[in-house]
C-alpha cells in the first residue's frame, strides 16, 4: 500500500481550519464556566479573526464552507451547491 506524504495546499487549509476551529470550540467551551476570564476571551477572539480568514480564503479558491462564506463569495449566482460536497470527491462516490 502507498501512503502520500505530502498534503496538497487544499488538505493543507482544510487541516488548519480544522485545527483553528477546534480551538474556536474548545475555548468557548472553558468560557462557559469561565466568563471573565480576559485571556480566554483575547484567545477566542484571535482564533476566531484567524478562523474567518481562513474560511474567506478557502472559499475564494475552493468554494464555500459555510453559508456565510457562500454569502461573501457575491456573484450573481448562487455557488454554494456548484461544487463537489467532501463525501462526493474523498469517500469514493466519484
Amino acid at each position: 500500500m502507498m501512503y502520500r506524504n505530502q498534503c496538497t495546499a487544499k488538505e493543507k487549509l482544510m487541516n488548519r481550519i480544522n485545527e483553528v476551529s477546534f480551538a474556536v470550540n474548545d475555548v468557548l467551551l472553558y468560557l462557559d464556566t469561565h466568563p471573565c476570564c480576559e485571556e480566554a476571551i483575547s484567545f477566542y477572539q484571535e482564533c476566531e479573526q484567524e478562523r474567518q480568514k481562513l474560511l474567506k480564503e478557502y472559499a475564494q479558491c475552493y468554494g464555500p464552507l459555510t453559508v456565510d462564506a457562500a454569502l461573501e463569495s457575491g456573484g450573481d449566482t448562487w455557488k454554494w451547491v456548484q461544487q463537489p460536497f467532501p463525501w462526493e470527491t474523498e469517500g469514493g462516490c466519484r
